[in-house]
Order: C-alpha cells, then sequence, then structure tokens
C-alpha cells in the first residue's frame, strides 16, 4: 500500500561504478523526478554488488516506517545480479516465486534464447508488482507499492521510475518556503536558529564572498501562514541585532 507521508531513498548498485568502469547517471534523474513532483531525498546510497551489504541497507531503509526505495541494478540474470534474492529475503520474508507474468514476457521477448538463464529474471519477491520495460520487455518490479527494483540501464530504469511514481506518488502538496541571505557569520545567528520549532524544515548554508560572511537561510513548511511567521521572526531577530539583511 502507498505511504502516505513517504520519505524516499534510493540505492544505487554497481561495483563497476566505484572501479571506475562507469559513471553514475541515477542519482540527478531519481533526485530530479521527486523535485518535480514535490518530493525530496532524505537518503542516497551507492554500494558495491554484496549482497551482505546489500541486505544491510535494505534493512535499513525498511526500519523507516514511512521509507519509500528505489534500487538501481543487479535484476538481471548473471551470477552477479543478487538484488532479486535479497529483495525477497528483506521484503517477503524469504518468499521467491516466478512470476507468471514475467515469465511469459521473456518466453515472448527471447523464445528459446529465454533458456536456461534469462528465464530466472521472472523469479521475483511472492506478489511483486511489475514495472514495463520499454526496451526488452523485461519487468522491474515492486514490493507492497513501496520498494521498487529497477535494472542499472537508464534507458530501462527511468521508465520504470517514471510509472511507479506516476502510479503511486504523483504529487505531494505544495511545499512553501523563504530564502533570505544575511551578511553576517552562522556563529552570529545560532539563538536565533535554536528559537525555531524543531519541526519546521531549517538550513542554513555559509558563504564567502569578497573577505564578507553571507549566510543564506532557508525556511519551509506546508503551512504558508507558519512559513510567513517565522520567516519574520527571523529576520526581525537579525534586524535586533543590527545585522544586514540582503
Amino acid at each position: 500500500m502507498a505511504v502516505k507521508n513517504p520519505s524516499f531513498y534510493s540505492v544505487i548498485i554497481g561495483t563497476e561504478l566505484f572501479n571506475g568502469r562507469r559513471k553514475d547517471k541515477h542519482f540527478e534523474f531519481i533526485n530530479g523526478e521527486l523535485l518535480k513532483r514535490g518530493w525530496e531525498q532524505k537518503a542516497n546510497f551507492v554500494i558495491k554488488d554484496d549482497p551482505a551489504f546489500m541486505e544491510n541497507v535494505f534493512n535499513l531503509v525498511k526500519k523507516d516506517p514511512n521509507s519509500v526505495m528505489f534500487s538501481f541494478g543487479g535484476i538481471g540474470a548473471t551470477p552477479d545480479d543478487y538484488t532479486r534474492e535479497v529483495a525477497a529475503k528483506v521484503f517477503s520474508n524469504g518468499i521467491i516465486e516466478q512470476n507468471k507474468v514475467a515469465l511469459k514476457l521473456i518466453i515472448d521477448q527471447f523464445k528459446k534464447e529465454a533458456y536456461p538463464h534469462r528465464i530466472n529474471m521472472a523469479n521475483l519477491p511472492k506478489d511483486a508488482l511489475l514495472l514495463k520495460n520499454v526496451i526488452n520487455n523485461v519487468p522491474g518490479f515492486g514490493v507492497d507499492e513501496r520498494f521498487f527494483f529497477v535494472p542499472g540501464f537508464p534507458e530501462m530504469s527511468r521508465h520504470m521510475v517514471i510509472e511507479a511514481l506516476d502510479r503511486f506518488y504523483p504529487k505531494n502538496s505544495k511545499k512553501f518556503s523563504c530564502t533570505f541571505t544575511v551578511i553576517a557569520s552562522e556563529n552570529d545567528l545560532i539563538e536565533i536558529m535554536r528559537s525555531l520549532p524543531k519541526d519546521l524544515e531549517f538550513s542554513s548554508l555559509p558563504k564567502f564572498v569578497d573577505d564578507k560572511r553571507y549566510v543564506e537561510i532557508y525556511l519551509a513548511d506546508y503551512d504558508k501562514k507558519r512559513v510567513e511567521k517565522w520567516c519574520n521572526f527571523f529576520k526581525n531577530e537579525v534586524a535586533k541585532k543590527n545585522i544586514t539583511i540582503q
């Protein structure tokens, strides 16, 4: 079942990213697709094809009751493709089964060449939902409308990510924000920062320009009036310190 207030995670799997054989093309894409819909990532993991470590990362994500995950890579038919097995272990009590729809898609696509290896890509976690592969019809899959597993090839995975988001997480409520720059150091503003509500989204970004210290302040929330209230509070407190706001 789709999560009401999701925390999004991405896991990019591929030893080739660490030994320099390939460069990641997934993070920027998934981040952009989420932002277009008003969502943001909570964390991104880039890891090797190590089944024990993959299991640890998947379990870490699963512990978050609001987690929604996109995992890229490792769902093929070669010996170093561990994702289907690890996904079943973590997200479906270790139950892996031959998905009849995936089986038919693979046989229709490859005919006799589906055997003896490609056919194994139909072995998926129990009750997995399928994501369409527009390149070769071998589907990606999801579990519980929350945990999605797609190929490492961007040409295949991007369509699957969009399909999953469009079906289950099409758009978030609008978030309102306030951004302004203070000519000061972060240290000058810490007491004001501490006065903000803990559940208000807040960040400070220091920068140096021509030997001057600047801090970009960002406040955000789904309640517009709340953002306006605390934005004005921050600016008023800054003014009391005789500090300039750009």
